[in-house]
């Protein structure tokens, strides 16, 4: 039996296809390029204002800097501020990430792969956590704060911010430790492990692509949260953040904005984000796609 539009074509008509191929390829790689520019251009933007002079940058917009210099990036280096903020930054997000981690490990193990009464109501607990807006809970962490007496330091960041990076760690993991095979688990405590020995020797190390992934989202979220940094830091600049060293950069230069360096603090920040996700990009492709296709 002969198809329609092979018949068509046999007698002199038109062969649509080719022209639904052509278009769809067009199609694709004009949704391709839209995105490209969508995701890539506040980037752009950023970094071509930082190559700006301050004259420039208040003049009117062009696409690209007239005499292009490092000036701001050598200006932000040596801003003693700015590389305490770098310092910080990276051990309030190491050192809050690797709290949820391994908080979010041991409560992922136990609602993925322990039966108890109620452990539905506690992931749905859980998830509704990440709902919550921070401002929310802003007055209440300020009074635990302070009487832990870790207001003004470092410690009240880490201690503070898996409020944030947990909900999403557990629900995550939580995820992959139900797809782990129970046979696994079965034959190791047939061999003599304990139900300890299981969880760190045979069904954490599995789980690896899903503790990088998360653990990269964490990192992500504390590296660039501002709100906590902002009040908790207050008293004490030797401990602010990056994005808040970034945010008083207003403050010193008399009656002008250095938005070119602003800009310039910005890029060097998201730097050190795009080596670690360059960096773990097949662990990451192998955790969004893990549990996509079953045996």
């Amino acid at each position: 039996m002969t198809a329609p539009n092979s018949s068509s074509a046999q007698q002199g008509g038109f062969d649509f296809k080719p022209v639904f191929r052509v278009l769809r390829q067009v199609g694709f790689w004009l949704v391709i390029v839209f995105i490209l520019i969508y995701t890539l251009f506040p980037f752009y933007w950023a970094f071509n204002t930082s190559l700006k002079g301050e004259n420039e940058v208040i003049a009117t917009a062009t696409w690209f800097a007239r005499d292009p210099s490092f000036n701001n990036y050598q200006a932000v280096l040596g801003n003693e501020k700015f590389i305490r903020g770098l310092f910080n930054s990276t051990l309030v997000a190491g050192g809050s990430t690797i709290l949820s981690l391994v908080i979010g490990s041991f409560a992922a193990y136990a609602l993925g792969r322990l039966q108890f009464r109620g452990r539905v109501v506690m992931m749905y607990a859980v998830l509704a956590m990440t709902m919550f807006p921070q401002i929310s809970i802003l007055s209440g962490l300020f009074s635990i704060v302070s009487d832990l007496g870790l207001f003004g330091s470092l410690g009240s960041l880490i201690v503070t911010y898996p409020l944030i990076t947990l909900p999403f760690t557990v629900w995550t993991l939580t995820t992959f430790f139900k797809g782990l095979p129970g046979e696994l688990e079965q034959a190791a405590l047939v061999d003599g492990a304990t139900g300890f020995q299981t969880f760190y020797m045979i069904l954490l190390p599995l789980t690896a692509p899903a503790l990088v992934t998360t653990g990269l989202l964490a990192f992500i979220s504390a590296w660039n949260e501002y709100l906590f940094a902002l009040t908790f830091t207050t008293i004490n600049p030797s401990a602010q953040t990056v994005p808040v060293a970034i945010a008083l950069f207003t403050g010193q230069v008399q009656r002008q904005e250095p938005v070119a360096e602003i800009m310039a603090a910005s890029v060097l920040v998201t730097l050190p984000l795009i080596v670690l996700v360059l960096y773990f990009q097949r662990r990451i492709v192998e955790g969004l796609t893990a549990g996509a296709v079953k045996g």
